[in-house]
C-alpha cells in the first residue's frame, strides 16, 4: 500500500510520496538515521504536489484549521485532486500520514481516505521539515524562513487577541500586590512606631491606626516645637479635636529623649516613604475594585472584590476557576490540610480561602460546613457565567447573594428560601430588561420596528373593541357567530354595513317565530 505524507509548511501544502515502504518494515530507527543524509532520504521520499497559500491571512487561516483538527475547503480539493482516485465500492489502495491525529479523523469522515499517524510519520516529516526547501523548485534562500517568522507572529497575536479589559492577569498580579503592601506597610509602620518613640513615647496610645501615625509624626517633627498654633493642623490629620489637644498636652510632659536634627531627618523622610505606601495600597485596592468589575462582576457582587480575586489568583486564571467543580473551590486554599488529612485519616477542612467571606463568618459554628458548600457551589456558578457571557453584569451576581442571604435566615430562622429556577428566571428577566433600557438610551433604530408593531395591535384591539360595543348598543344583545365571521372583513368598509348587518337575520328569526306560534 503507497504512503502520502502531508506536510503543512508556512508557505503552502505540500504532499510526499514514500517509496520503499516494504524495504524499509517501517523501522523508525533506520528512517532516523537515513533523515540527515539527503541522498538516502530523497530516495525514500519525493515531492509529489505542492499548493502555495494565496496570502498571509489565508495561511493564517489554514494554520488554525488544523491546529483545531479541521480540514478547509482548499485542504479537501488539494487533496482530491493530488491523491491517486478510488473508484466507487472500492478500497483505496493508498493512505495518508499526518502529524496530527484530529486532523486525519476529520479527513477520514468527510473524504474516507484512510489516514494514520504514528511515530513512523513523524520522522519522516521531520525529514521533510528538514530537507522542504530542496524538494520544492524555485524557492530561494530565505523565503521560507521569513514565510515561517510571518506566520509565526501572526499565529501567536491571534492566539493572544483578547479583550484588554478582561485580562484576568492584571488581577492576579493586583492582589499579590496588594499582599505585599500590606505586609510591608505593616511593618514599616511598626519601624516608626518604635523609632519615633525614643523621642515621644506617649503618641503611641494615643494614635492607634499606623497610617495616622506615621502622618503625625512627620506632620509634629520636634515634640518641644508643638504649640496652641500647630491645634489645626493636628485636627485636619487626626479629624478629632480632643484628640489634638490630647497630643498637645502629651508632647508639653513627654518623657521621650531628644533627637539630633540628622537623627530626625531620617525618621521624618522614612514617615514619608510610610504615608506614600499606604496611599499607594490605596489606589491599588481601588484599580482591583475596578479590574474585577470588569473581569468577574458576578464574583465581586457575590463574595467581594478582594476575596473573588484571590480565588482567581489561587486557581492560575478565571477559565480555570471556571472549570473547577464546587468542591475544589470549597478547599481552594487548604491544600495542605487536605492531604494531611488524608494521609493522616482525619478530617478533611470544610473551607479554604472562601472562610474571608463574610457569610461564613455570620453563620454559627454547626452551619458554617454547610454555609461554605452552598457558598462555594454559588460562586462556582458566578465564576463560569463571567467566564462565558458575552455581556458583562453583576444581576446574576446579586441575585446569587440573595439566595446565600436567604440560605442564611434559613439556618438561622428556618425561613424557607425561593427556588433556584425562579430566582435565575427573574435574573434573565433583569437582565433582559436592562440590555433593552440600554438599547433603547443608545438610540438604537432596531427597536422602532417593535414599537410600531406594538402600536398597531393596540389600535386594532380598541376598533374591535369599538365594533362589539355598537353592534351591542345596536341589538341591544351580543352579537352572533355569523356577526363574528364578519369581523374579519377588511377595514375599509363602512362601519355602517357592519352595524346594520346583523338586522335582517334577527327580524327573519322573529318572522319564523310569528308563523310557528300562529
Amino acid at each position: 500500500m503507497a504512503l502520502y505524507v502531508l506536510y503543512e509548511s508556512a508557505s503552502g501544502y505540500g504532499l510526499f510520496l514514500a517509496h520503499g515502504i516494504d524495504e524499509i518494515g517501517q523501522n523508525t530507527e533506520a528512517v532516523r538515521s537515513s533523515v540527515s543524509d539527503l541522498n538516502r532520504f530523497g530516495k525514500v521520499v519525493k515531492l509529489a504536489a505542492f499548493t502555495p497559500y494565496e496570502s498571509a491571512l489565508d495561511a493564517l487561516n489554514q494554520c488554525n484549521a488544523v491546529s483545531e483538527g479541521q480540514m478547509t475547503d482548499e485542504l479537501r480539493n488539494f487533496l482530491e485532486l493530488s491523491l491517486p482516485k478510488v473508484k466507487e465500492g472500492k478500497k483505496p489502495k493508498f493512505s495518508l500520514g499526518l502529524a496530527e491525529p484530529k486532523l486525519g479523523s476529520h479527513i477520514f469522515e468527510v473524504t474516507k481516505i484512510p489516514c494514520q499517524s504514528n511515530e513512523f510519520i513523524l520522522e519522516l516529516l521531520r525529514g521533510v521539515r528538514l530537507h522542504f526547501d530542496r524538494f520544492i523548485e524555485n524557492l530561494k534562500p530565505g523565503d521560507l524562513e521569513k514565510a515561517q517568522l510571518g506566520l509565526g507572529h501572526s499565529y501567536s497575536r491571534a492566539k493572544v487577541k483578547f479583550n484588554v479589559n478582561r485580562v484576568d492577569n492584571m488581577v492576579i498580579q493586583a492582589i499579590y500586590i496588594l499582599d505585599t503592601l500590606d505586609k510591608d506597610v505593616n511593618s514599616f509602620s511598626m519601624r516608626v512606631r518604635e523609632w519615633y518613640s525614643w523621642h515621644f513615647p506617649e503618641l503611641a496610645k494615643i494614635v492607634n491606626d499606623n497610617y495616622l501615625y506615621a502622618k503625625v509624626a512627620k506632620y509634629v517633627d520636634d515634640k518641644s516645637q508643638l504649640s496652641e498654633d500647630n491645634l489645626s493642623g493636628l485636627t485636619e490629620i487626626v479629624g478629632d479635636e480632643d484628640k489634638a489637644k490630647e497630643i498637645l498636652e502629651a508632647a508639653k510632659a513627654s518623657m521621650g529623649q531628644d533627637l539630633s536634627p540628622i537623627d530626625m531627618i531620617n525618621i521624618k523622610q522614612f514617615a514619608q516613604r510610610v504615608t506614600e505606601l499606604a496611599e499607594y495600597r490605596k489606589n491599588v485596592y481601588d484599580y482591583l475594585v475596578s479590574k474585577m468589575s470588569d473581569i468577574a462582576p458576578n464574583l465581586a457582587a457575590l463574595i467581594g472584590e478582594v476575596v473573588g480575586a484571590r480565588l482567581i489568583s489561587h486557581a492560575g486564571s478565571l477559565t480555570n476557576l471556571a472549570k473547577c467543580p464546587s468542591s475544589t473551590l470549597q478547599i481552594l486554599g487548604a491544600e495542605k490540610a487536605l492531604f494531611r488529612a488524608l494521609k493522616t485519616r482525619g478530617n478533611t477542612p470544610k473551607y479554604g480561602l472562601i472562610f474571608h467571606s463574610s457569610f461564613i463568618g455570620r453563620a454559627s459554628a454547626k452551619n458554617k460546613g454547610r454555609m461554605a458548600r452552598y457558598l462555594a457551589n454559588k460562586c462556582s456558578i458566578a465564576s463560569r457565567l463571567d467566564c462565558f457571557l458575552d455581556k458583562s453584569t453583576t444581576t446574576y451576581g446579586e441575585k446569587l447573594r440573595e439566595q446565600v442571604e436567604e440560605r442564611l435566615d434559613f439556618y438561622d430562622k428556618g425561613v424557607a428560601p425561593r427556588k433556584n429556577i425562579d430566582v435565575m428566571k427573574s435574573a434573565i428577566e433583569t437582565a433582559d430588561n436592562k440590555d433593552e433600557t440600554m438599547v433603547i438610551v443608545n438610540g438604537d433604530s432596531t427597536e422602532e420596528p417593535k414599537t410600531e408593531k406594538k402600536k398597531k395591535k393596540e389600535k386594532r384591539k380598541h376598533e374591535v373593541e369599538e365594533e362589539k360595543q355598537e353592534k351591542i348598543d345596536v341589538n341591544g344583545s351580543n352579537v352572533d357567530d355569523g356577526t363574528a365571521k364578519k369581523k374579519k372583513k377588511k377595514k375599509s368598509k363602512d362601519d355602517e354595513i357592519v352595524v346594520d348587518a346583523p338586522a335582517p337575520t334577527t327580524e327573519g328569526k322573529k318572522k319564523k317565530k310569528s308563523k310557528v306560534t300562529g
